[in-house]
């Protein structure tokens, strides 16, 4: 049996009859091409830090003085590229963001509210807040005395706010409303005393997003696919049993916790019931003069306003604004360096610092340490060649004996 063809098929490429593939885990050819693409997005520079192939380190003027490899780069990629196939979403879209926190996905509470008012099914989010007045709140803290984890009860003044995020379904024409969320709860909870919460400067924001929050856990959670919010994680640190029964929890938040602890001790006396005797150590500031602070408009506004800026990269979360170094700790690190070396390590913290006018001041500290240690250095390299000199042996010449 003969089949008929002709000179123009026989002319066109392979690839033009094989059938459609797209990219997912499904076959061989479908798992090929989503490395491809994911290769392609891990070499740009418009995607976050966790999916760049290379991670670049800058100094205080904006110089790259390390470059390295990513090795997650490529894996992340793909992560992120079966999630916006199974969501029929923009790759780049979920890249910007989704977040890490602690090994795991999370949404930022912007592209949950975006996702819930485009989904069609709800009309737009609203949210309705109340103030409730002035009220004293009473919380458990954990504190270490003598080697023993002890806990106490302290109270904390606010001004009581509840928010309630709605929609109404525009299939039945019914209102839909999250849980309440209350500046009470985050008390309670946890979130509002933790260091460096935004629920003392931001509490309104914080009200909203995490109603939006509730709210699309509880009526859209195919949008979320099952994550939390970027917030949510970063207020909630959770403990993990082991395989041994044992109990742990991430050293790294702790530790986090525990150095904006110590700074907020040098700016602030602390309670002595927070300090450990032995060290010295600051192991929980006190938040009723947190909020002491926070309940001033101004202030507050003053306080979160540097803290409000893009974040430089994907290691630091959207979500989570970075409160800076402190100038007193880096200008202690500069004045301690005995060396160039160390010196010029300790300046790279410069950077870290928000306040331009601080900025400015340490660097002129920084100029005048590097001129006393090379001054300093050069009077020891005079001092010993002069030692050096000083204590070469003279040669006795003899005297010949004149003729007689």
């Amino acid at each position: 049996m003969s089949q008929s063809t002709n000179v123009q098929s026989l002319r066109a490429p392979a690839e033009s009859n094989l059938p459609a593939v797209a990219p997912g885990f499904g076959s061989l050819q479908s798992f090929e091409l989503m490395q491809r693409a994911a290769n392609l997005l891990s070499s740009s520079t418009l995607v976050p830090a966790a999916y760049r192939k290379t991670i670049e380190k800058l100094d205080r003027y904006g110089n790259v003085k390390e470059s390295r490899e990513n090795p997650n780069a490529l894996a992340n990629s793909v992560v992120a590229l079966n999630m916006a196939q199974r969501m029929g979403a923009d790759p780049l879209m979920v890249m910007q963001n989704l977040y890490i926190v602690e090994g795991r996905p999370s949404w930022s509470s912007q592209w949950i509210i975006a996702a819930i008012n485009g989904c069609g099914r709800f009309s737009p989010l609203r949210f309705d807040i109340k103030v409730l007045g002035a009220k004293t709140v009473e919380y458990k803290s954990t504190y270490w005395e003598d080697g023993q984890r002890r806990t106490k009860v302290d109270q904390v003044e606010i001004t009581d706010k509840v928010c309630i995020a709605w929609a109404i379904e525009k299939e039945t024409g019914e209102r839909l409303e999250s849980p309440a969320v209350s500046i009470e709860m985050a008390v309670k909870e946890g979130w509002y005393t933790k260091n460096g919460s935004k629920w003392q400067t931001m509490d309104e924001v914080m009200l909203r997003y995490r109603t939006a929050s509730f709210f699309g856990k509880l009526y859209a959670p195919e949008l979320l696919m099952g994550l939390q919010t970027v917030e949510e994680a970063q207020d909630i640190i959770e403990a993990t049993t082991g395989p041994d029964g044992t109990i742990s929890v991430n050293v790294d938040d702790l530790r986090a916790a525990q150095a904006t602890a110590s700074a907020a001790a040098r700016r602030q006396p602390a309670d002595v019931a927070d300090v450990d005797p032995e060290t010295g150590e600051v192991l929980n500031s006190s938040p009723a003069k947190a909020q002491a602070e926070a309940g001033k408009p101004a202030q507050g506004a003053a306080a979160a306003a540097p803290a409000s800026r893009e974040d430089r990269a994907q290691g630091t979360l959207a979500g989570t604004d970075d409160a800076g170094l402190d100038p007193a700790q880096v200008e202690a690190q500069l004045m301690a360096a005995k060396d160039l070396k160390v010196l010029d390590l300790a300046a790279d913290s410069i950077g870290g610092v928000l306040d331009a006018l601080a900025q400015a001041h340490l660097e002129q500290v920084y100029e005048k340490r590097r001129q006393a240690i090379q001054q300093a250095a050069l009077a020891e390299q005079q001092a010993a060649a002069g030692q050096a000199s000083g204590q070469r042996p003279v040669q006795q010449r003899r005297r010949m004996a004149a003729p007689e």
